[in-house]
């Protein structure tokens, strides 16, 4: 059985699939040292649901883990609405629905439905204007969902040896930049 892939990959090998590799070499070192503005906010977003304290409703179901055989991927969700069969990836600030965002929620959703739970909706939620976004399941979005099947084949046939940054934009606003040797910055 191969390892199973991180929900929160999803969205971070989109950006850069090295910044994985520095994300787990930086994982035992204190957070401050190395994250940015942008990320320790993120972090403080999801803090009441990682501590169980978004909401005391017993249909609120917040920072479950959850699995998918079929796709080999395992993480924690942010807010499932039994009532509403709802799931929720809260996230700081929405500034426009990247992709990535879309395949850890089809991520959560295939996982769920494997576990059980009735899943009818799905939403992205930006806290600081706390605005919702609807997204469409995978079976209503058939091109969303071919390109969550392709970076899940993608991540599993990943070489890193070969891979070549093309995209100088994100290099600046990784912060794993500095140590990466394939930034577009030197």
């Amino acid at each position: 059985m191969e390892e199973p892939i991180a929900i929160s990959n999803l969205n971070d090998f989109i950006f850069c699939p090295v910044s994985i590799y520095f994300h787990n070499l930086y994982g035992a070192v204190e957070k401050s040292v190395y994250q940015s503005t942008y990320q320790t906010n993120g972090s403080a977003a999801h803090k009441t649901i990682d501590t169980g304290t978004y909401s005391s409703r017993k249909s609120i179901l917040q920072g479950i883990s959850v699995y998918s055989e079929e796709f080999g991927v395992q993480g924690r969700i942010d807010i499932f609405d039994e009532d509403k069969k709802l799931l929720t990836e809260r996230k700081r600030t929405v500034i426009r629905i990247y992709d990535g965002y879309i395949f850890q929620l089809y991520a959560q959703y295939y996982a769920m439905t494997e576990m059980g739970y009735d899943v009818r909706r799905l939403r992205i939620h930006s806290i600081t204007d706390n605005k919702n976004y609807d997204i469409r399941l995978p079976s209503e979005d058939n091109e969303m969902d071919e390109k969550f099947r392709g970076l899940i084949t993608q991540m599993r046939t990943f070489d890193m040896s070969g891979f070549v940054q093309n995209n100088a934009q994100k290099c600046r606003k990784c912060i794993y930049e500095p140590s990466c040797d394939r930034s577009l910055l030197c």
